[in-house]
């Protein structure tokens, strides 16, 4: 990765013992609970989402400034570096710019349909050793939500070779619209199944040439604005042994109304496709006749990114763990606004749970060492996928088996206080009871997802640790705000997905109201708190998705 001098030099010399001996003697004072400093919050997310880190891209200036911003500061509040002495743990990712990109053609229905990429399309790939990427006369199949769920009876694909096609796919689930969370796949409740980064594996896994998903705002749960500033630019890929040839070559999405053109060329109407995709016993449908081609050049560049790994050992258990994680990335440079502003800054996601980070670790070293050790992990690639808590999924620091658990913190509200937390997968562990316990101290409840169909639980990185078993919980700032209820909240969700989500508009604002930051802030402190110093081993409820790997992988222990 390009490092600066002046970077790499603090980094290697807050890797000093001398950066220990400075922590204040006072620290080591056990003290029953100590507030979460909201002015350390202000500096670190002014300074991470300031212009000079240009939206904290992996692999570029901004990293190298964000490693040693970190590393700083959990060095003075005398943290320990958590990777065997070192502050960092390296994630192998590639970086792919797509360059020369041709339009996405179909030919062969009653009228050429070509989409432009970025106004009408997006276009990459996962392969990291191929710098040229062409897709010729693929013929064109619409797979439906591209689902293949055995245990559900539900195969998209069934009966049907794929091999050199470009298949056409829907976001999200067959589902979706349904009221309640019954269903084939959970009704309103997205599962791994509705995200796009599954509908891109199954079509690797059934050879497809080419993975394109129709855009549709509700069931994506963002605008055509939000995939267009994500997909173009540079995109970061985990690197592999074989490159990721058993990927796609080319991987996209389309605006719904080109697709519909498409359809139509086909003799086919979208709507009904839709419709029919819905129901179980959907057979895949060629579009005859039809076949896409579309090209594209790439900057492949090898690098390693990093994640940030701190340590506050516990004091009579200290091979017990508990994990608070947060990704320190955003978007770099992207799709510019009207003024010309192109820089992603990601102040709210995710210098807000990046400076929690930092926050609570100050906070547990004013209150003093639990029983447990305490991890502060700021992961990156998240953008890009989950990679870097995918990354230390794989290959944990500290090994799952002897990690309780933990909170997961992405994006913090600055709406406002609220009456209640949105618990994302609210259910599915016992660490709910932990939040519950802190919420009564506060007044306030815990609530579930009022968008479910967003698929939230499956977009952070919270989700590589549950995979591998670990509980983790993540909840966000609620709606029910105290001034303006819900109406105030959802509008201000609504306001923020719109306009500045993804987009180079989310930046620090000085007039933000930080008192339910504090409130939640409080509640992260106190949950791993009281998980650091219990004996007790939170799981997964019976019958989770997850409790069998980790029933399995508490056994070996």
């Amino acid at each position: 990765m390009r490092s600066s001098i002046a970077a790499i030099a603090a980094i290697l010399a807050l890797s000093s013992p001398l950066v220990a001996q400075a922590a204040p003697a006072k620290a080591a004072a056990a003290k029953k609970g100590v507030d979460p400093s909201i002015d350390t919050m202000k500096r670190l997310v002014k300074e991470l989402s300031s212009d000079a880190y240009e939206g904290r891209a992996p692999g570029t200036p901004g990293e190298d400034k964000t490693l040693a911003l970190l590393a700083a500061d959990f060095g003075k509040l005398g943290l320990k570096p958590g990777n065997k002495g070192s502050w960092f743990q390296d994630v192998p990712l590639v970086e792919i710019n797509a360059k020369n990109v041709s339009p996405l053609t179909f030919s062969g229905g009653k009228a050429a349909i070509t989409a432009a990429y970025g106004p009408e399309m997006v276009i990459g790939t996962y392969r990291t050793t191929q710098p040229h990427i062409e897709v010729k006369d693929s013929p064109v199949v619409f797979v439906g939500y591209g689902i293949n769920a055995p245990e559900k009876g539900w195969n998209d694909y069934a009966g049907l070779d794929v091999k050199g096609k470009t298949v056409i796919i829907l976001v999200n689930d067959p589902d979706y619209e349904t009221q309640g969370l019954t269903g084939p796949f959970n009704g309103r409740a997205m599962t791994y199944y509705g995200r796009w980064t599954y509908k891109y594996e199954e079509a690797a896994r059934q050879g497809a040439a080419a993975a394109i998903i129709v855009h549709d705002t509700i069931p994506a749960a963002y605008g055509w604005n939000v995939v267009q500033s994500s997909w173009t630019g540079a995109q970061h890929v985990a690197d592999s042994a074989n490159g990721n040839a058993d990927q796609s070559q080319a991987i996209g999405w389309i605006q719904k109304d080109k697709a519909a053109a498409l359809f139509a060329s086909a003799g086919l109407d979208l709507d009904q496709q839709m419709a029919a995709a819905k129901q179980k016993g959907f057979k895949a449908v060629p579009l005859t006749g039809v076949t896409a081609s579309v090209s594209f050049d790439n900057d492949l560049r090898k690098h390693s990114s990093k994640n940030v790994v701190a340590l506050l050992p516990g004091k009579t258990r200290p091979n017990e763990y508990v994990l608070y994680s947060a990704h320190w990335d955003h978007l770099g440079h992207c799709q510019a606004a009207p003024d010309g502003d192109d820089i992603c800054n990601g102040a709210v996601d995710n210098a807000t749970g990046t400076a929690a980070l930092v926050a609570l670790a100050e906070a547990n070293m004013k209150a003093g060492p639990t029983d447990r050790s305490q991890v502060f992990l700021a992961v990156t690639g998240e953008e890009s996928g989950l990679l870097g808590s995918a990354y230390y999924g794989a290959h944990p620091v500290f090994p799952f088996r002897q990690t309780v658990g933990g909170v997961n913190m992405d994006a913090l509200s600055v709406a406002g206080l609220a009456k209640n937390v949105v618990v994302i997968g609210k259910g599915k562990s016992q660490l709910d009871a932990y939040l519950d316990r802190a919420l009564a101290a506060q007044g306030r409840v815990a609530t579930l997802e009022p968008t479910p169909e967003k698929g939230f639980y499956y977009r952070s990185d919270h989700f590589s640790f549950a995979k591998h078993g670990l509980p983790m919980l993540y909840f966000e700032g609620g709606e029910d705000l105290v001034k303006g209820g819900t109406a105030a909240g959802m509008a201000a969700a609504e306001d923020y997905t719109k306009n500045r989500y993804h987009g180079p508009k989310d930046e620090y604002d000085p007039n933000w109201d930080w008192s339910g930051v504090l409130a939640d802030l409080k509640l992260y402190y106190a949950v791993g708190r009281d998980l650091a110093t219990t004996k007790d081993w939170p799981n997964w409820v019976a019958g989770d998705e997850f409790r069998a790997i980790r029933d399995k992988d508490r056994a070996a222990k």
